[in-house]
Formats: C-alpha cells, structure tokens, sequence
C-alpha cells in the first residue's frame, strides 16, 4: 500500500470521522444518536493508514508524488 492521500484529505476526514462517531454517541443531541454515525470509523482509519481503496480504485492521488 502506498500512501495516496494528502494532508488536507487526511484532517478533513478525521474531522468527519470525529463528528460522526460523536453523533452516534450522543454527544452532538440526542436526535443525532443513531447507529449509522459509527460508519465514522471508516474515514478515521483511512486517515490514519493514508491510505483510501477507493482513490486506488478509481486512480485519485491527492497527495503530491515523492
């Protein structure tokens, strides 16, 4: 696996993760608490890893070649 992600990719996705494990928590209203926002686990470990099946599906590099 090479990394395929760039930086700005990768906080945008935490941050989405975050929010959307959050909701299914709670923490975000009770009316957000559903057990769909746990599907924020899925962009949190992309963003950790750098690396997105999807970009390599489709040839998406949002990082700059080294």
């Amino acid at each position: 696996m090479t990394v395929n992600m760039g930086t700005i990719d990768r906080v945008l996705r935490i941050v989405v993760g975050l929010a959307l494990i959050a909701a299914a928590l709670g923490y975000l209203g009770p009316q957000y608490t559903s057990v769909w926002g746990w599907i924020g686990v899925i962009p949190l470990v992309t963003a950790f890893i750098g690396w997105c099946p999807a970009y390599s599906v489709f040839g998406i590099r949002t990082c700059s070649k080294t």
